[in-house]
């Protein structure tokens, strides 16, 4: 549904003829009667007092307006937070509940939900002996006094209940490791408990997780757990107040349209100023940019929004109605090689692809060069970042040579094809409606012509994709963006426990299915590492194996565009996995 342009509240137009009040105040006009007499004390008294109310109402503040529309490009295809991992979910679920803690603005942990970090320096947090001989962590956390949107108290009871979905093997959460490693869970009273973790992290602070409220997701999963997913009330109930204990709560979702979100009446933290969000869903990136001028919509979502190039012309054309901010972000552009395909099991293959795409060429023609080519996934921004592992250039002749080697030597009409004579074609899947992906998508299937390789070019609607990929469902190559924490560990990409399957309830995000020995090795001991120079030590090897195996292509790391309206405060971009809307509570409108 395309909202309609805001028509001027009654009386606006005489109101704003005055000067008194412009056609945007969301406050009601005042309606006056004078009675016409003749010239008499009351009739002078009469016009004197409209002239004072007139001069008066240049005195007035500005009025924020209740409603604030938005838009993003993705629809969620569930709104449950443990399952899937999708950021146009996190978005929203940003502002109608929050984690433990968070990575702040400035890349800082803070507390949201708990009292305090825990840490070793102030016996929170401890170094304990493990039954199996090893170390691992106590740490106690203490809960703000919080209520679900129903009245129902916030309590560890809710976190117990979560760890308990998170182990389950048939769940299907996103990612299992998280919660197995928590060995142990002493619920000490409703806002207090200690958990013990199976060893010793240096991110041990930061526990980012959301949880679930217990007294309606259990009764759903104890019914039959492998089911869960499929009958969680974030999908089936909605807009059951029970479900958030955030600022807002979603009172109305129309899926592929639109999810409207009100002011949780249970919220003890700062009040929000508007008393009613809409969020649109507009998956076509073209057409977003024609609601925003059109006033259709506000403000679209810089994390899941317009593209850089848009955001660049755009800028260019309407930059005195509009702040553009370009902010440098941890996410990664890039694709997903199925290694199972085995006309991609050798990584002479990999890596030939990868000097097929000209990278720095397409950043410069689309995002004029603002978007760095990335080598790995390690952000250049991130402080574990290292210079030293392998980096590809564009090299269309070495390609060629790495596909000789690899057996693709014959070319039959353009394509190359091994012994077997099984044609060097394959499919690349990537989100619909991304016209900058179905750019970048063009080029590349281009280029890799140029080296003998066919590829197909098949595009799905966001929610699709992001399904098929849990599953594992891409038969060759897979183009989408992952967006991290800063000193982010990317275990759950790759690490070989991490892979989906059956058998694991499709748990896990290492969807290219590579298994890496001695890459297992340096992600265990680059998260048990505490001193932070033998870390940086260790995420260089992470880089290395990556460079060399190339499980994953790297593109280029995204520079999110947050283009705001001017009135539009309080909106601050994070650059990293924790978004804005996090701090929903302290956007406003301000006319």
């Amino acid at each position: 549904m395309v909202r309609q342009p805001r028509r001027p509240p009654a009386g606006a137009a005489a109101a704003g003829a005055l000067g008194i009040l412009g056609p945007r105040t969301s406050r009601p006009a005042v309606r006056l009667r004078f009675c016409s007499t003749s010239a008499t004390l009351t009739g002078m008294m009469g016009r004197l007092y409209f002239l004072a109310l007139a001069l008066c109402a240049f005195c007035l503040p500005a009025f924020a307006k209740d409603e604030l529309v938005l838009a993003m490009t993705q629809t969620p295809g569930t709104m449950n937070p443990l399952i899937s991992s999708m950021l146009a979910k996190s978005l929203i679920h940003n502002m109608t509940a929050r984690p433990i803690t968070a990575y702040d603005p400035s890349w800082k942990v803070v507390c949201l939900v708990c009292t305090g970090l825990s840490t070793l320096q102030n016996g929170k947090a401890r170094l304990v002996d493990l039954p199996d001989g090893k170390k691992g962590m106590e740490i106690d956390v203490e809960l703000r006094p919080m209520r679900w949107g129903d009245g129902t108290p916030v309590t560890s009871k809710d976190v117990a209940f979560t760890l308990e979905v998170g182990k389950h093997p048939l769940s299907g959460v996103a990612s299992s490791e998280g919660y197995r490693r928590i060995v142990k869970f002493d619920i000490k009273d409703d806002t207090h408990f200690t958990m013990t973790v199976d060893r010793v992290t240096f991110d041990y602070s930061n526990i980012d997780f959301q949880f679930v409220p217990a007294h309606i997701e259990k009764p759903i999963f104890d019914a039959n757990p492998a089911d869960y997913r499929n009958k969680t009330a974030y999908d089936t109930q909605p807009t059951n107040p029970g479900l958030s204990f955030g600022p807002y709560r979603i009172t109305e979702l129309v899926p592929g349209n639109r999810i409207v979100l009100e002011p949780n009446a249970m919220w003890t933290g700062e009040k929000p100023h508007f008393k009613r969000l809409v969020i649109k869903i507009i998956e076509s990136t073209a057409a977003l940019e024609a609601n925003l001028l059109s006033g259709n919509v506000d403000y679209v979502l810089g994390e899941l929004g317009l593209s850089l190039d848009q955001a660049l012309a755009f800028e260019k054309r309407h930059k005195d109605k509009f702040n553009v901010l370009y902010k440098p972000a941890l996410i990664y552009e890039h694709i997903d090689v199925k290694l199972d395909n085995p006309l991609l099991g050798d990584r002479r293959v990999r890596q030939a692809i990868l000097m097929a795409i000209d990278r720095k060429a397409i950043s410069d023609k689309l995002f004029e060069g603002k978007q760095p080519v990335a080598h790995g996934g390690t952000s250049p921004l991130d402080p574990m970042f290292n210079t030293a592992a392998r980096q590809y250039g564009y090299d269309p002749a070495a390609s060629r040579k790495l596909l000789d080697e690899a057996g693709f030597a014959e070319i039959k009409n353009g394509v190359r094809q091994n012994a077997k004579g099984e044609r060097f074609s394959i499919e690349i899947t990537t989100t619909a409606g991304n016209r900058v992906r179905e750019q970048v998508a063009q080029v590349i299937q281009s280029q890799l012509r140029q080296v003998g390789i066919e590829l197909r070019i098949k595009a799905e609607p966001p929610r699709i994709f992001s399904e098929g990929l849990n599953r594992r469902n891409f038969s060759g190559l897979a183009m989408y963006a992952w967006v991290s924490r800063p000193q982010g560990v990317p275990r759950s990409t790759l690490h070989s426990q991490e892979i989906p399957s059956a058998a694991n309830g499709w748990s896990g995000q290492n969807y290219p299915g590579y298994a890496n020995p001695e890459m297992d090795k340096a992600l265990d001991s680059t998260e048990r590492e505490l001193d932070d120079d033998k870390r940086r030590a260790l995420f260089a090897d992470i880089q290395r194996i990556h460079a060399d195996d190339l499980p994953v292509l790297p593109l280029f790391f995204r520079v999110d565009a947050f283009v705001l309206p001017r009135q539009l405060k309080g909106v601050v971009p994070t650059g990293h996995l924790n978004s804005s809307t996090l701090w929903i509570e302290q956007w406003r409108w301000e006319e």
